[in-house]
């Protein structure tokens, strides 16, 4: 099974909202997922992201692919958690 990190949408309509999961590359992008590890909201300022970066980098160990906007988003919590 090929396991990959990406963003799952939640919210409404023009209000969107992410939850970060660890799911199986086959299924639906809102389909069931397998963890959550984190969310990701595009419309607030600052630092609009929270992750568990233990569980990520556990998925990761194991051989996940993250898509191109959880890798951006672990890059961020790596850099801010080594300041």
């Amino acid at each position: 099974m090929a396991v990959a990190l990406r963003l799952n949408r939640q919210g409404t309509k023009d209000r969107p909202y992410y939850k970060i999961v660890a799911v199986d590359s086959r299924k639906r992008r809102d389909g069931r997922y397998i963890e959550q590890i984190g969310t990701y909201d595009p419309l607030k300022e600052g630092a609009n992201y929270q992750l568990d970066l233990e569980k990520a980098d556990k998925w990761l160990g194991v051989g996940a692919q993250a898509s191109e906007t959880v890798a951006s988003i672990i890059r961020k919590v790596r850099t801010a958690s080594t300041k």
